[in-house]
């Protein structure tokens, strides 16, 4: 099959020929349909040893089955429609059987490590982790079942009330998918910030009140749209000082969800976050019911991100849009249709 492999930091990824997978026992074989670019797989492909030589990347994907492996239960068969949390656990542990697979301690990730993703034609599935999409539901929003699960996770895990105010910084796909629930879950005030223009306008179609340039004055600007500090800050991109920021900005005795993958030091004063009593949650991945809440929701029409796909491109040109996302433009959620 082809795939698109990553070769080693600083090179594109190259669509070569690699061989198809099969499927071991309580496995699953399924034919990509589509799958997304996330801000990870460039976080992991720019940093030494953040992926191996080799790895086909893609873990944001919607497909069909066409092979099925032994012991796989009845209600799986080739033909149905289906997504993934892109991990495989032991199946057997107290984490998988909760549904919180990325915990395992026997996990294989997929498309970060040596278990190969779904930038190819084909990508192999574990069963106890495989959830039936309705054939209505369109790839692409299939494909999007994990990044929203990820905005949703964040969402919970904050424990919010409706009425209250929320700040989220960053305004690419997993800021817009956490402002998406903020506003399906009835909060009064959700404000991004964002320094790109498209991704502003992005940001309220998909549900924020208001959108803010960000910098020095933030904290005034948040202030003029929801009249008060933030109920709880989400830090979504990931960069060093922003976590400082955070607590600057946070109202005393409120919550920080820290989300983006910074890969170098952070510097903090613990007095100011002490002072104000804050609850500092760091947030990652999801739950398998994550999944399954998103799917339903998407199902009924009752959530629409389809304003977050900005871009879509075929396997073959999968590379380039892949570097350009290094340095994005008005790119948002780039999807790969396979």
């Amino acid at each position: 099959m082809k795939a698109a492999v990553f070769q080693e930091v600083g090179h594109p990824l190259a669509i070569q020929d690699v061989p198809d997978p099969t499927p071991g026992e309580m496995e699953l074989v399924l034919r990509v349909k589509c799958c997304g670019i996330c801000g990870t797989d460039l976080h992991a492909s720019s940093t030494q040893g953040g992926v191996p030589d080799g790895c086909v990347m893609g873990h944001e994907f919607a497909g069909e089955i066409v092979e099925v492996g032994k012991g796989v239960p009845d209600h799986f068969e080739v033909g149905q429609h289906a997504t993934s949390v892109p991990a495989m656990g032991c199946g057997r542990c107290g984490d998988c059987l909760s549904g919180d697979v990325m915990n395992c301690s026997k996990i294989k990730i997929i498309g970060l490590g040596r278990e190969p993703g779904a930038f190819a034609e084909y990508v192999r599935v574990g069963s106890y982790e495989t959830l039936r999409l309705p054939d209505s539901l369109p790839w692409d929003l299939g494909a999007l079942v994990e990044p929203l699960a990820v905005g949703l996770h964040a969402v919970k895990v904050a424990d919010l009330k409706p009425g209250q105010n929320a700040l989220v910084l960053g305004g690419g796909p997993i800021g817009l998918a956490v402002s998406l629930w903020l506003r399906f879950f009835g909060l009064r005030s959700v404000v991004v910030s964002e320094p790109t223009e498209a991704r502003r306008s992005l940001a309220i179609q998909l549900g924020a009140t208001g959108t803010v340039l960000g910098g020095d004055d933030l904290a005034e600007e948040f202030y003029a749209h929801a009249g008060g500090p933030p109920d709880v800050v989400f830090e979504c991109v990931g960069l060093p000082g922003l976590l400082g920021q955070c607590i600057e900005l946070a109202r005393p005795r409120s919550k920080i969800i820290v989300m983006g993958l910074c890969m170098a030091p952070e510097t903090i004063v613990p007095a100011v976050a002490l002072a104000k009593e804050l609850n500092l949650q760091f947030v990652l991945a999801y739950h398998k019911e994550d999944f399954s809440f998103t799917i339903d929701l998407l199902a009924s029409g009752r959530l629409n991100p389809e304003a977050m796909v900005t871009h879509r491109v075929g396997l073959g040109g999968l590379p380039a849009a892949f570097e350009a996302l290094r340095n994005p433009t008005t790119q948002c959620k780039v999807l790969v249709e396979v």
